[in-house]
């Protein structure tokens, strides 16, 4: 039992730094995929979250649902669609993302961050006009294009000691609501609150350069090299908003940017407490 008691002790200690360098900082986690579906990982990715604000780290998470909005409009008989990595969002179809996102998925992790000890307050970007959009070009329907953030609702829950829940549904403030992709809102909430970092939780290792070989995992990457990796094929799909928004925040004065596997659990702490981090990290 000593021995373990030391473990513990020595891991805390090592720990120690990285809390300190964090302490008072605020750090985006973008949080879906798999540790969202499956409970053990969404325990144990809100368990990290509730560790590090009461280190005294501001946690501001900013969730997807993908697969309960799929769900949900599968059960009402509508077809999902998707161009170019984000969900073609007709008026009904904006509806139900506004009801599954902000109503269901979001008091879902703020009801589990309360049972696990911890204190949230779900928002969605129509809280206080928060994320301010108009229509993305191009033929996608109500997927917002986001014009600003307004973080007053972020940092007033932060100052009243809540962890704040993020469901990325946007307005432009005149009554239309717009799907707006997580990766895409993460990113501009990120710099518009001049985070230390943000970390995005996905289903894979981090960037491959071949997909199939997770030997292949290409741990930093300079945001002058994206545009390459996007030619080569490297970056595809699904994962150009994801890498284009990493790109965006680094840009816009974040000081670091990660991708990591969300199926291991507390890989939030692994990235954050130790100097090997995992995952892919885009820097300037």
């Amino acid at each position: 039992m000593g021995d373990m008691n030391t473990f513990k002790a020595n891991v805390l200690t090592a720990a120690l730094p990285y809390i300190q360098k964090y302490n008072g900082k605020t750090v985006v986690v973008k949080y879906g995929g798999n540790a969202m579906i499956h409970p053990d990982l969404k325990k144990a990715v809100m368990s990290d979250i509730i560790l590090l604000s009461l280190v005294g780290i501001h946690v501001v998470l900013v969730h997807g649902g993908g697969p309960e909005i799929s769900g949900m409009l599968k059960r009402l008989d509508i077809p999902s669609r998707f161009v170019d990595g984000l969900r073609y969002t007709d008026a009904e179809t904006a509806e139900i993302v506004q009801m599954v996102l902000a109503g269901k998925t979001n008091k879902d992790l703020v009801s589990l961050i309360g049972q696990l000890g911890g204190k949230a307050v779900g928002l969605c970007g129509i809280d206080g006009c928060m994320i301010q959009a108009k229509k993305l070009e191009g033929d996608y329907g109500f997927v917002g294009d986001i014009t600003t953030v307004d973080i007053a609702p972020i940092v007033n829950a932060i100052q009243s000691g809540y962890i704040p829940v993020i469901a990325t549904v946007g307005t432009d403030c005149k009554g239309s609501i717009y799907n707006i992709n997580a990766d895409t809102a993460a990113a501009e909430i990120a710099a518009a609150l001049k985070a230390e970092n943000i970390i995005t939780l996905t289903d894979i290792r981090g960037l491959m350069r071949d997909v199939a070989d997770e030997s292949t995992l290409i741990p930093v990457v300079k945001t002058a090299e994206v545009e390459t990796l996007v030619a080569d094929g490297v970056i595809s799909g699904g994962m150009i908003p994801k890498v284009k928004s990493l790109e965006k925040a680094v840009e816009c004065g974040v000081e670091k940017a990660v991708m990591i596997d969300g199926r291991i659990e507390h890989s939030i702490l692994i990235e954050m407490f130790s100097d090997e981090g995992i995952g892919t990290m885009f820097v300037k």
